[in-house]
């Protein structure tokens, strides 16, 4: 299996004070924003000039499943790849015994965690 990084999500405490400090401080284009039912959670997308590097800011409502209180320098939240076939990822993780977090269908994608050994979230995406 070959994975391609795609970008950088990370969790915030404000997701619009968030947006506003990416966008109007640093100058990254806000790229749209989306609720994940399942997850009762929401992201923003933002990305630096001429499409560089791109960010996604997750925001988890207190009763989702992957809220956390937050603390300041452990708020990565998970780390994407680009797979071609995520049924296929999944099998290979779960024969290597990787522990499997989650999946989650959005309304247009598909993707899924699986923890690395120390413990990160290493989300897969078709």
């Amino acid at each position: 299996m070959r994975a391609k990084p795609i970008y950088v999500g990370f969790r915030v405490k404000d997701l619009e004070k968030s947006i506003e400090f990416y966008t109007k401080f640093l100058g990254m284009k806000f790229t749209g924003k989306s609720k994940i039912v399942s997850t009762k959670g929401e992201v923003a997308n933002l990305e630096s000039e001429n499409g560089g590097s791109t960010i996604g800011l997750n925001y988890y409502e207190r009763d989702s499943p992957y809220y956390s209180d937050y603390v300041v320098g452990e708020g990565l939240d998970h780390l994407p790849f680009q797979i071609e076939d995520l049924d296929h990822a999944l099998e290979i993780a779960n024969s290597m015994g990787y522990k499997i977090s989650g999946e989650v269908k959005g309304e247009n994608s598909r993707w899924a965690y699986v923890e690395d050994p120390n413990g990160m979230w290493i989300e897969l995406v078709t």
